[in-house]
């Protein structure tokens, strides 16, 4: 499911518990909502509440490291393209076919826009079915070096690719992942127990019913971003492409 998706069932889930909440409560015994009666209520919520709290700060922690994690290992990513090139440059024209590679790699990257959704099944299928720099790889371990130099050259490009194309398989591996449905039923279920309880005890008036659905919705809003967060690849907020932009300005230099 998409960022959208977990966000739109937060929000009918909660807002639909307050209603009930609401039109359960005229339907009560009087005795049930006495004073000692809310009291208790408003102490169970409140530790439904600091579940909640508890849960979504874990989220907060996981979605914030995600994101940023995927910053740097794309900006790692572009420092290494230019390393690879400015080696097999170095190499000799030899190399001139593996660096044309290498380019038209970094330009079909730039060209493949970041936020592609799990059902776009075509987006997945080319990414699978990408060899990423197995190509260079082919193209450098063809060639025979004739000084130390060029066998150093050699080495240490055949290392620069294989560090990418652990990265591009990492990628493909952990593209799908996404946050654990028991996790999120639960959470779910807390929120609404918590909002259920605000309908519960809350006057029955326009005020009331459009401040619920605001928080309701700053709720939704903010799970919502701590999932797009999470999958920095694609949805709304994903990772700026510039460190690659920068990498091709580099290459062929």
């Amino acid at each position: 499911m998409t960022s959208v998706v977990y966000g739109g069932i937060v929000l009918v889930c909660l807002f639909g518990a307050s209603m009930l909440a609401m039109l359960l409560r005229d339907r009560l015994p009087q005795n049930h909502l006495s004073d000692s009666s809310r009291d208790a209520i408003k102490l169970a919520t409140a530790v439904v509440g600091t579940l909640a709290a508890l849960a979504l700060s874990l989220m907060i922690a996981q979605a914030n490291t995600t994101f940023e994690n995927a910053q740097a290992e794309l900006k790692e990513s572009a420092a290494k393209v230019v390393l690879l090139d400015r080696a097999m440059s170095r190499y000799g024209p030899e190399t001139a076919e593996a660096r044309k590679i290498l380019r038209e790699l970094v330009e079909t990257r730039l060209a493949t826009p970041w936020a592609e959704t799990d059902e776009d099944s075509g987006a997945t299928s080319r990414i699978v079915h990408d060899r990423g720099v197995e190509p260079i790889q082919d193209e450098l371990r063809a060639l025979t070096p004739a000084t130390d130099s060029q066998r150093w050259l050699i080495g240490r490009a055949l290392e620069i690719t294989s560090e990418l194309a652990e990265e591009h398989w990492m990628l493909v591996e952990t593209r799908a992942e996404g946050l654990p449905l028991p996790f999120f039923a639960v959470m779910v279920f807390w929120l609404a127990l918590l909002f259920g309880s605000f309908g519960l005890l809350a006057p029955t008036n326009m005020t009331v019913v459009v401040t619920i659905f605001v928080c309701v919705l700053s709720v939704a809003g903010a799970v919502f971003l701590l999932i797009d967060m999470a999958h920095p690849y694609r949805g709304l907020i994903f990772v700026s492409d510039a460190p690659l932009m920068t990498a091709l300005a580099e290459l062929g230099r």
